[in-house]
């Protein structure tokens, strides 16, 4: 194996650029790392036109948070390479990263910050209106459809915590409740104790106008008119690349998948690799991922800093 060469190794690459992958940047930078951050451009919440419940950024625009937080890290000697990454390697002293250009960077260290992809259902109409009138999460999207009619299609059995929820925000929703399989005759009657209807046939159609949702269209011929539609699509995290290193894995309940094991902050399996935001919690918000993130950047430095410290110690152990 080929140890990193010192004087063009950085001491991090964070894979991914959108609010973990940042805030990891920015903490590093700002502990006077040599940081390159590495984005495919794809952060989850692309499709939304604004963010909310985001202090300090409350309504902001997706691409105006990644913009500033770039200047911001860049400020503190973060540098940036638009690309995909391929695969990551173990070698002595670091890590190899390697990018679909064939463009190779080593590390001693690396920060996974790569986000989720949304497998959404597979119903005509739904994807096209995701992030604006199809809607995820109520505590990032609630208050503007708050008082309309909001529907929640089911994908799992998580669907009735997510009926629950949206119902705070809305005295008019329903529960199209197919993709959540057969409910419990308690959870049905809490649901409609709260005026939370319950509809059984699959839907088949999301009706709109434009980017706007106007209803729904089930298998019976029967149509719900809505405003606006809730759903949660299998969260697919973006962490193929990792592949070679074997690293630890951990199933989220109800059917949420496979993410990569991290601790409290965001170590993995391996002594150089950590994990932060969507990529190892898909129930993360923005601004849960710009804390997650923070952390792990400290954490970071933490283990970079022992480190450095064992090499000098050895450096000087070995003098005459």
């Amino acid at each position: 194996m080929n140890t990193p060469d010192p004087t063009t190794a950085r001491d991090a690459i964070v894979i991914g650029g959108s609010a973990a992958g940042l805030s990891a940047a920015l903490l590093l930078g700002r502990a006077r790392r040599r940081v390159l951050v590495i984005d495919a451009g794809l952060p989850r919440n692309r499709f939304a036109e604004h963010m909310h419940g985001v202090l300090g950024n409350e309504g902001a625009a997706p691409a105006d948070f990644v913009r500033k937080g770039r200047e911001e890290a860049a400020g503190y000697g973060v540098e940036f390479l638009d690309g995909v990454v391929e695969s990551v390697v173990d070698v002595e002293g670091g890590l190899t990263v390697t990018l679909a250009d064939s463009r190779v960077e080593t590390a001693r260290a690396v920060v996974v910050a790569t986000g989720i992809a949304d497998e959404l259902p597979a119903v005509p109409g739904l994807a096209e209106r995701w992030g604006k009138t199809v809607l995820h999460c109520p505590y990032c999207h609630g208050w503007e459809v708050r008082g309309a009619r909001l529907g929640v299609l089911a994908t799992s059995p998580m669907a009735l915590h997510q009926a629950r929820l949206v119902r705070q925000w809305s005295d008019s929703v329903v529960l199209f409740s197919a993709g959540a399989g057969p409910i419990d005759p308690v959870d049905a009657r809490r649901l409609r104790a709260r005026n939370v209807a319950l509809v059984e046939s699959p839907v088949v159609e999301v009706l709109g106008d434009g980017a706007q949702v106007t209803g729904v269209r089930t298998a019976d011929g029967q149509v719900t008119e809505l405003d606006a539609l809730f759903t949660a699509g299998v969260p697919r995290p973006r962490d193929g690349f990792l592949a070679a290193l074997e690293l630890p894995r951990t199933d989220f309940p109800m059917g949420l998948g496979s993410f990569l094991t991290v601790d409290q902050a965001g170590k993995t399996g391996h002594a150089r690799v950590w994990a932060a935001g969507n990529v190892v919690n898909p129930m993360a918000t923005v601004p849960m991922a710009v804390g997650a993130g923070a952390l792990t950047g400290g954490a970071v430095n933490g283990a970079l800093m022992e480190e450095d410290f064992d090499l000098a110690m050895a450096d000087a152990d070995a003098r005459p």
